[in-house]
């Protein structure tokens, strides 16, 4: 399993979620041995978190372009939540 995974900071987000999918699907079987469970676990972990953190680098990156009277303007992707007053 090891041997031919690529490393974190190689896997796309959409290999990490794939490979995430699996390991849920694996788990959720329950015909996994304990230890390979635990493995599998730790693994997911670690897939979760880089597809966090690759989510965050792209929310980041967004821009969204608000028409007003001025003409169009570039705001970033956070400031979206307090335009709703949440």
């Amino acid at each position: 399993m090891a041997a031919t995974k690529k490393t974190e900071t190689e896997l796309t987000f959409e290999q990490a979620m794939e490979r995430l999918d699996s390991i849920v699907t694996k788990l959720e079987s329950g015909d996994v041995p304990l230890e390979t469970a635990i493995e599998l676990f730790q693994e997911g972990m670690k897939l979760s978190q880089l597809c966090g953190g690759k989510l965050e680098q792209v929310e980041r990156k967004i821009e969204l372009l608000i028409e007003t009277e001025q003409g169009f303007q570039k705001k970033p992707f956070a400031d979206v939540n307090e335009d709703k007053g949440e």
